[in-house]
């Protein structure tokens, strides 16, 4: 997780309404945030494939295919 440095902006009664990060931090913690959504993705689709939901195309096969 990136070490972030936000700055909260509060209405006049002191409730916080938006927050300001510098551009790196947005951008590190948007980053972030992608890479844990891919590694559910790739955890969730190796579940898939551990339970024999998934059908497996050998590597051979997907070669021939396309001509390689």
């Amino acid at each position: 997780m990136p070490e972030l440095h936000p700055q909260f902006l509060t209405d006049p009664d002191g409730k916080p309404t938006s927050v300001l990060l510098p551009f790196a931090e947005y951008a590190a913690l948007m980053e972030y945030l992608e890479d844990t959504e891919d590694l559910e993705d790739a955890r969730a689709a190796l579940a898939q494939i551990a339970r024999g939901d998934e059908d497996l195309i050998p590597w051979e096969d997907v070669k021939a295919e396309h001509g390689l």
